[in-house]
């Protein structure tokens, strides 16, 4: 038979041997791709096993030519094995041997036997043992990867086709992707070729690419974006050039999002909560929700919440009584019915909505959130354009619902799935404690601060020592208000006290001991006592109140305080602290100076002695009382404050500028928005009382000068032109008088004082306190205050460090 003689390796050869070699070498009429047999080698053998063809493989696995092996039996090449010429052992199908090489080495090889049709010769098909092992190891691995439904693998050839995939499509019937297709074909464009572009890079240069992060979207849902990891890597052939590339792609989509709302919630734990203002608190939340959630959201709180109050619980209807009070972003392009401080209207009775006042997170479609609001009408109002899906979670909190928070999603967006509802849940929770907080924070600050405020006197006063104007802000952290206070209290003789103080402490039991404190200083102002004393007497009243306080709290509470009193006839002012700041003066030419005050300790130390300053006021100085409030402010120190408060009063405080404005004007400059503490500020600008309308007149230490005071009195009303009180005054004269002489020590002095009231003072230099007593039938003496008391409005004495000074009123008919 020709064909025997005939060798395969000549491809102009058209033999059936040849041909059939070729018919088993080919795959649907089209051959395979050179590298897919690289290192196959390929002979046949007839029916009695001799070589009748051989390959240039063959060759190139076994050393030996065509001519060498033509006509020779098989068995002449296997290793290890008698060759018996008169047997005629017919080839197994498939199996393993070892070879004989030209060069006297042997190879294992791995081979497989099938009849050629239509002959009876066989082909044989033979490979190193090694090269098998690698291709079945590769085939086993990339059945296993193909087997992994969280991982895509894909083969491309060199033109980027996909040759073989384990992906689906992602239709409705999503049926394996088939080979041939290209990335184009099952990817949006963009996103296909980003893609292409890294396989082709690694195609060219061979470096692979390892977790690149890549977004993909399907061409027939291009609204839902894949968050992939895309690794890839060359193939080569046994000759090491490029095959084509493989990409294994896995997608983090669910890993990401989960990623995505631990981020969230930890910026929501972070944010959320940072401030106790109601409205603050509910925006911060809105915040949070967009865009990492949503591309729009709604905080909807209850009315009562916003002051402070707890919400009714309603079940049932459509009417919430709800009000807006945040929305994000507050750039977008929101609806008119949608707006900072609109009251939520009246909705539908829907089941969903139900479901809500329940307590339930519920997500509602575009059809089903229209039916709800009432229709297409209200939706040009309250609908979001190109909205598709809202979540609507109360905002439940301690056993209240407090409100709603609302998250639209619209355009490309992906509808809200049941993780996402779940999680919504929590984000709800944590933002409805918060806003809880800042509710009940409110209602605790609204208390302190009315009951601050009824406890503060009126914020302007006008008296004949000075006109004066306070401001008072509370601090806009913590728990409100923490105590200051100021006061400006009319004493007899036309003198003014001013006072500043600071409670240690916060909210409501900080402005109660404000009140018992300030209510305290009145009192015994109007004793009279000079600033040191008053302030001794005080710090015991408050040791007695840190007695009183519960376990645990005697050491918060106490105070400081500044104690001052201008008398407008000397000028002179006399002050004493306690552990307070010292005031500030502007003079009238516009210097202005912090004064010297000697600083005791504060009130909650007793024992300890306060000293009393004295410095003389020209009229129309401004006194400045404040607490450390205005002048701690962020890092700055207390000196850098006070020298900034001095600055800022020389610079504004001004003859031709009301008190009142002056004193806001500097707490708006001075102090933070959102003070650490409260700041208190008392403008006092000082008066003098005119030469003419007072007189003196010094009392010798003789019985006889009782007539010459009634004398001289009577003279000065006359020139006064106040002859009404001319019979009244020289009774109360010759009765203070006449106790000065015989119960005081000398130096002694008479004066007058006119203004709406005439004033009598006798002083001495006997500090006793006179008694008032009613006197027998039969007593001499002892009804002198007695009547004193009967004839002046009012009376009293006042003790200085070295004198007391006994004193009347009476009211002036027409006053000048």
């Amino acid at each position: 038979m020709e064909a025997r003689d005939m060798d395969v390796s000549n491809t102009q050869n058209t033999s059936p041997p040849a041909d059939a070699f070729r018919k088993a070498t080919s795959v649907s009429g089209t051959e395979c791709s050179p590298t897919a047999f690289d290192g196959l080698a390929a002979a046949v053998l007839d029916d009695r096993g001799k070589v009748v063809g051989w390959t240039d493989t063959a060759q190139d696995l076994t050393g030996f030519r065509a001519d060498e092996v033509h006509g020779r039996p098989v068995q002449e090449m296997v290793a290890d094995r008698p060759h018996d010429p008169r047997r005629h052992t017919r080839a197994p199908a498939t199996g393993r041997v070892r070879l004989r090489h030209r060069c006297g080495d042997t190879i294992e090889v791995i081979f497989r036997t099938t009849q050629v049709n239509g002959s009876s010769d066989f082909l044989v098909l033979a490979a190193p043992t090694p090269h098998v092992a690698n291709h079945q190891h590769g085939a086993a691995l990339l059945r296993a990867l193909s087997a992994q439904n969280q991982i895509t693998i894909a083969l491309h050839d060199r033109n980027l086709i996909t040759v073989q995939t384990n992906a689906f499509s992602n239709t409705p019937h999503g049926r394996p992707i088939q080979p041939g297709a290209r990335l184009g074909d099952v990817l949006c464009a963009e996103d296909a070729e980003s893609i292409e572009a890294v396989l082709r890079q690694v195609l060219e240069t061979g470096i692979p690419v390892i977790h690149r992060n890549q977004q993909a979207s399907w061409r027939h849902r291009p609204a839902r974006r894949h968050a992939l990891s895309l690794s890839a890597f060359r193939l080569e052939d046994a000759r090491g050039r490029p095959a084509g590339v493989a990409a294994l792609y896995i997608d983090d989509t669910d890993q990401l999002r989960a990623r995505r709302q631990l981020d969230l919630a930890h910026r929501a734990a972070e944010r959320v909560g940072g401030s106790l203002d109601v409205v603050r608190t509910a925006q911060d939340l809105a915040d949070v929700l967009v865009p990492a959630f949503g591309d729009l959201a709604a905080v909807d709180l209850a009315e009562a919440v916003f002051d402070g109050d707890e919400p009714v619980e309603r079940l049932g209807g459509g009417n919430l009584h709800l009000r807006n009070a945040a929305l994000a972003p507050t750039t977008a392009d929101w609806p008119s019915g949608i707006q900072r401080g609109n009251v939520v209207p009246p909705l539908s009775d829907h089941p969903l909505l139900l479901r809500f006042q329940h307590g339930e997170t519920v997500v509602y479609g575009r059809d089903d959130y229209i039916a709800l609001i009432g229709g297409a009408h209200s939706a040009e109002q309250l609908l979001p354009h190109d909205t598709h899906t809202v979540m609507v979670a109360p905002l439940h909190a301690r056993g209240l619902t407090l409100g709603a928070a609302v998250v639209w999603r619209s355009g490309p967006s992906e509808p809200f799935t049941e993780d996402e509802v779940d999680f919504m849940k929590q984000i709800a929770s944590r933002g409805a404690l918060a806003i809880d907080n800042a509710r009940r924070y409110t209602r605790e600050h609204r208390a302190a601060m009315a009951l601050q405020r009824r406890l503060l006197p009126p914020a302007t006063t006008d008296t004949p020592a000075a006109e004066t104007a306070g401001v008072y802000l509370p601090t806009g952290r913590g728990a409100g208000t923490s105590g200051d206070w100021y006061d400006a209290i009319a004493l007899p003789s036309l003198r003014l006290a001013l006072v500043a103080g600071d409670v240690i402490g916060h909210g409501i039991p900080a402005s109660a001991t404000m009140g018992r404190l300030r209510a305290a200083i009145q009192t015994l102002a109007d004793l009279e006592l000079e600033p040191d004393e008053l302030l001794t007497r005080i710090a015991d009243l408050v040791q007695r109140l840190a007695a009183e306080a519960p376990p645990g709290d005697h050491d918060i509470v106490g105070a400081t305080c500044l104690y001052a009193v201008y008398d407008p006839v000397t000028r002179r002012c006399a002050m004493a602290s306690a552990g307070h700041p010292p005031p500030i003066v502007l003079r009238p030419d516009g210097t202005a100076e912090v004064a010297d005050v000697s600083p005791g300790p504060p009130l909650a130390v007793s024992g300890v002695p306060y000293e009393t300053t004295t410095i003389v006021l020209e009229p129309g100085s401004v006194l400045a009382l404040y607490t450390d409030g205005l002048v701690h402010r962020g890092a700055h120190d207390s000196d850098d404050g006070l020298r900034r408060l001095t600055g800022a009063l020389a610079a504004s405080c001004r003859p031709d500028r009301a008190l009142n404005e002056t004193a806001r004007a500097l707490l708006t400059d001075l102090v933070d928005d959102a003070p650490r503490d409260d700041a208190t500020l008392l403008l006092a600008r000082t008066r003098t009382l005119p030469a003419q309308d007072t007189a003196h007149w010094q009392i010798p230490a003789d019985p006889a000068a009782v007539s010459d005071a009634r004398a001289w009195a009577t003279s000065q009303l006359t020139a006064w032109r106040l002859d009404d009180l001319v019979f009244t005054t020289e009774l109360i004269v010759s009765e203070l008088v006449t106790n000065a002489i015989r119960y005081g020590r000398p130096p002694a002095e008479l004066r007058l004082i006119r203004h709406d009231a005439l004033i009598c003072e006798v002083t001495d230099a006997n500090t006793a306190q006179p008694r008032l007593r009613r006197a027998r039938s039969t007593d001499e003496g002892g009804r002198g205050l007695f009547l004193v008391a009967q004839l002046a409005e009012r009376w009293g004495c006042r003790h200085g460090q070295n004198h007391k000074t006994i004193w009347s009123e009476q009211p002036i008919a027409f006053p000048r």
